[in-house]
């Protein structure tokens, strides 16, 4: 196996499992989105410095206006993710998270004036019918956390508007969007918290503190390198593939460690949503 792919696996592994460690966080949602955006983004000037590659000042430049409202969006999905993590089970949060590209095949004719196809309303009807599934709604004798299923959701719009934004960036590297957009989301974020939260008040036990700069410097920093290195040498389809590894461990992980229950209905739910996805992704624009 090339050493791409290994990259693209360890990265979709460690995605996978940061419901995980956000779960034992001890800090609020907004706090632990402001740490990760902006430790990520350091870790990743870090690191270019390291290799000798400059940053592409001209380059943002030209995209600051989809830098600004991606970066923007993408710190706000991770704090409805995170919130969705503390009212719904991880494996349910995940599954409402990857409805993302559901929104984006919806939105994609008016957004990007990009044509939609039979494979891909199919794949937005089974993928909608696989979260009233995993939902529970059809369950009467299951309560169902509407609050931490709207907060998935809507964690999916806002990741959605960063995937259909990223269309819009010209002649810009990977690793100068993410750098700024991480920036970018750690900023507009940290805005937020201090209108939001009592900062100077928050007294986080020293596992919260240890696993929160593990979420920054390794889920973000690190990984994101990894992941975009890798994307960067393997053709679409193999990347679309891969990507799948991360929903399947983060389900796996909250049922061996955080033992949230999984039935033959969810299982149902969870392969229509992400076999309806993935099918989309591979063929939907053929």
């Amino acid at each position: 196996m090339s050493k791409s792919k290994l990259q693209l696996i360890l990265s979709m592994v460690i995605f996978g499992s940061i419901g995980i460690f956000v779960k034992y966080i001890n800090l609020p949602s907004e706090i632990i989105a402001m740490i990760r955006g902006l430790i990520g983004s350091v870790i990743l000037i870090i690191i270019g410095t390291l290799t000798g590659r400059k940053i592409d000042f001209p380059a943002i430049k030209k995209n600051l206006p989809i830098l600004l409202i991606s970066g923007t969006a993408m710190g706000f999905n991770w704090i409805l993710l995170f919130e969705a993590y503390r009212y719904i089970d991880v494996s349910l949060a995940t599954l409402c998270y990857y409805l993302a590209p559901v929104f984006v095949i919806i939105a994609s004719p008016f957004v990007v004036k990009e044509k939609t196809n039979a494979v891909k309303v199919a794949a937005t009807f089974i993928s909608l019918g696989g979260m009233v599934l995993v939902s529970g709604v059809l369950n009467v004798e299951q309560t169902v956390n509407y609050t931490g299923i709207l907060l998935g959701i809507g964690a999916a719009i806002l990741y959605a508007t960063v995937m259909l934004m990223s269309k819009f960036l010209k002649d810009i590297s990977s690793d100068d969007s993410t750098i700024v957009r991480l920036g970018v989301a750690g900023i507009a974020v940290g805005i937020y918290s201090a209108f939001t939260q009592d900062i100077l008040s928050l007294r986080p036990d020293i596992v919260s503190v240890i696993l929160v700069l593990f979420v920054a410097v390794v889920h973000t920093g690190i990984t994101y390198k990894m992941y975009f290195s890798a994307m960067g040498e393997l053709p679409t389809q193999t990347v679309a593939i891969y990507s799948y590894i991360d929903p399947v461990v983060s389900i796996i992980l909250s049922i061996v460690i955080l033992s949230e229950s999984f039935g033959v209905i969810e299982l149902i739910g969870s392969v229509m949503i992400l076999g309806s996805t993935l099918a989309c992704e591979l063929w939907g624009n053929k």
